[in-house]
């Protein structure tokens, strides 16, 4: 059936997908949380929860509220595949008219979605939760981010909003667009920046995280970053021409004048300080500029692979139609013995 009824008789319906790397610390928060802001959505509500390979009590904690409340689905991969891969793996199996994606450490408020549903009820297919304020985070990452932003700006011609992660909201349409782009390096904000449709924001503040660790360091937003600038952007190959040119230009010209110079009388060739600093410098250009086409060869190698995206371990919405076990408020795992769902 080709066109299905987006709409039942209570409303649209809506789908929560939020993906899941060792938060028990902040899991009983999310999920009243959550609970919460079902009761105020018209119409009905499923929340996907996407376990990236957490090595906590994460896992039988999402099983047990799974188990207690059937708008709960868990999706557990097989190992941890990153933060954007987990995204696309609850998209992929999201039935919502529209689609919520929201991190779990509450830093994106679950009442905020409410707006993000007026939003695309008024036509928007795609509405992006942009951060006007940053609660919570070091002086050292705002600057970092907003570097980040800038750079990706001027880095790539999709017009990628700044001060938007992938805190959304997605409507069908856009869904099942962002579905046939196979590519393996993710940056879903571009993916959904790059296919256009109808556009709107909504501001919101972004609060400190709720509970646990931040799970993506330093080193995670440098590699986030250069997948984005490489997934979009020609640019950095382009430089690497000219700066090569250019070099090759200057090292001409020097060796053209230490030549006259010698033939003039005018300056010695002797010396092997000067001669060192140069070839250090071109070596280590020619490095960075080696490494900058690797990086656009090793994505074309991992395309051309056509490896699966992700695996995914279990799912608990398939297994409740294969068992139909009833739930027990007794029956809780012994991870989660003194964590009570609110």
């Amino acid at each position: 059936m080709s066109n299905l009824k987006l709409v039942n008789e209570a409303g649209p319906k809506i789908s929560l997908v939020i993906p899941i790397y060792n938060e028990e610390a902040v899991l009983p928060i999310l999920v009243k949380r959550i609970k919460e802001l079902i009761a105020k959505i018209d119409g009905e509500t499923e929340v996907i929860l996407v376990d990236d390979g957490s090595r906590d009590a994460s896992v039988p904690y999402m099983r047990y509220v799974a188990e207690m409340d059937r708008a709960f689905r868990v999706i557990e991969l097989s190992r941890n595949f990153g933060h954007q891969v987990a995204i696309t793996a609850g998209m992929d199996a999201a039935r919502g008219a529209a689609v919520v994606v929201m991190d779990a450490d509450l830093q994106d408020p679950p009442e905020v979605v409410l707006q993000l549903i007026e939003k695309w009820k008024q036509g928007y297919e795609i509405v992006y939760a942009r951060r006007i304020k940053r609660e919570g985070e070091t002086a050292f990452k705002r600057v970092t981010a907003n570097l980040f932003y800038r750079l990706l700006a001027a880095m790539t011609s999709v017009n990628i909003p700044r001060d938007v992660g992938d805190f959304r909201l997605v409507g069908r349409k856009a869904l099942d667009t962002f579905k046939m782009m196979p590519e393996r390096d993710r940056f879903v904000r571009g993916m959904f920046a790059w296919m256009g449709f109808r556009q709107t924001e909504v501001l919101f503040e972004r609060q400190a995280r709720a509970a646990g660790e931040t799970k993506y360091p330093f080193w995670k937003m440098v590699r986030l970053a250069t997948h984005g600038i490489v997934s979009f952007s020609e640019k950095p190959l382009r430089f690497a021409l000219w700066a090569g040119l250019a070099i090759s230009g200057l090292a001409g010209v020097m060796g053209i004048i230490a030549v006259i110079g010698k033939l003039a009388g005018l300056a010695s060739l002797d010396g092997w300080t000067s001669i060192v600093v140069i070839m250090l410098f071109i070596g280590g250009v020619n490095l960075f500029m080696t490494g900058i086409v690797g990086l656009y060869v090793g994505g074309i190698h991992s395309e051309v692979k056509r490896r699966p995206l992700y695996v995914i371990g279990r799912d608990s919405a398939a297994e409740s139609v294969l068992t139909q076990r009833p739930r027990r408020s007794t029956d809780r795992p012994a991870a989660v013995q003194e964590k009570r769902l609110s």
